[in-house]
């Protein structure tokens, strides 16, 4: 048995000159929207990665053939484009080198295109005293939660089902605005058959956090080579002085069967904002479980994290904090667990740009069998008025 901590804790503290009172915002480019057919026939289609394309395929063939709403299609079309210039990671890749993805390609990636006909796997998720909103196989479906019970002006729910412009637009502006994201985040972009919206109004505190349960019901047996894959998503919007907790846990049904949860959240904390969120994973051993989880704080901000990851036989979890403005508060807290032939790996990426940013992180790893890994990858980029220096953890396995 091997056990491993990481810790580090940084404390910016500068007051660079500054020539205007707004961040500079980089003019957004206008797209054309590339369908993955355009891909195929274009003159760059030899530089690409066969094996990508024909996923992506297989993504756009499984999208609900209802029209998307403006902000989902642009997320698509953006994923679109950027599969075109995107390998699969390798060993090869600096961000890869001790996480092999090969199970994932070797197997017949099957996207799924609808929701199990029988959700009688809810029942699970009613074990918890917080109502939940349930997602099944990338699906989100009727959940036992009550609008009724959250404050004015809180949004909570399908982006298919948002009536109101305020929020939609707010959401179009932010949604997928991420330079940092690999092949698997232009997977779920493309792939995400719909997208889940909190949204919290200004100075409104959630009092009873957000429970979202993600659950795999579509499963191949071990050995078979198949794999459904599933692409949910969500994206957290918290406004000037909200306050919210999201939870989040990936569970399967009991067993070893084969599949692949590609998740993605995406949180913008506004100005004096909280989000507290937590994070577990215990989908099956037999499993692939890649999930992104993209933050972006503005001023006096605060995002903490507690993470317990347990399942699947490859997981990995890609987290990015962006600082938007000074004196924010990052607070990351996780725990990786081996028991058989997995591979548990936590990137993480805090990119501190302007005065006064705390980040503290604590990341610990048991490996408790001859065939498991974990894999640690702690990077803090803090940038002054000398430039930019990195505080790494060398990634390590």
């Amino acid at each position: 048995m091997a056990a491993l901590t990481f810790t580090h804790q940084n404390l910016l503290h500068f007051t660079p000159k500054l020539t205007t009172s707004k961040p500079y915002l980089k003019p957004k480019r206008t797209k054309t929207k590339l369908s993955i057919q355009t891909i195929r026939e274009s003159p760059q289609a030899s530089f690409t990665d066969q094996f990508v394309l024909q996923l992506a395929d297989s993504l756009e063939d499984s999208l609900p053939s209802s029209s998307s709403s403006l902000p989902l299609q642009k997320l698509r079309d953006n994923s679109s484009e950027t599969l075109l210039s995107t390998q699969w990671p390798s060993r090869k890749d600096e961000s890869f080198r001790f996480t092999d993805t090969s199970f994932i390609k070797n197997s017949d990636i099957n996207p799924i295109s609808h929701p199990p006909n029988s959700l009688d796997l809810l029942e699970v998720s009613r074990d918890t005293q917080f109502e939940s909103f349930n997602f099944v196989d990338g699906f989100l479906v009727d959940s036992s939660f009550s609008s009724s019970n959250l404050p004015d002006g809180v949004y909570v729910g399908s982006l298919s089902k948002l009536s109101s412009e305020g929020i939609l637009k707010r959401v179009c502006e932010l949604l997928g605005d991420f330079e940092w994201g690999d092949l698997f985040w232009s997977v779920n972009g493309l792939g995400a058959p719909d997208l889940m919206v909190v949204y919290v109004p200004e100075g409104c505190r959630v009092g009873n956090p957000i429970y979202l349960k993600y659950i795999a019901v579509d499963g191949a047996d071990k050995g078979s080579k198949k794999m459904p894959l599933s692409n949910p998503r969500v994206f957290v919007l918290v406004e000037k002085g909200g306050e919210v907790g999201i939870v989040e846990e990936f569970v399967g049904k009991v067993g070893s069967e084969c599949y692949w949860t590609n998740s993605v959240l995406e949180v913008v904390v506004g100005e004096g904002g909280k989000v507290s969120h937590s994070y577990v994973q215990k989908q099956s051993l037999s499993a692939a479980h890649i999930k992104w989880t993209s933050v972006r704080q503005e001023k006096t901000s605060t995002y903490e994290l507690v993470e317990v990851s347990t399942g699947g036989k490859l997981s990995r979890h890609n987290v990015h904090v962006q600082q938007l403005g000074s004196d924010t508060v990052t607070e990351l807290t996780t725990f990786h667990l081996s028991v058989g032939d997995q591979t548990q790996d936590l990137h993480s990426r805090i990119v501190l740009d302007h005065p006064r940013g705390y980040s503290q992180q604590l990341h610990k790893c048991i490996v408790a069998h001859s065939s498991g890994q974990a894999v640690f990858d702690g990077n803090v980029k803090i940038c002054t008025t000398n430039g930019c220096r990195a505080a790494n953890k060398e990634p390590s396995s």
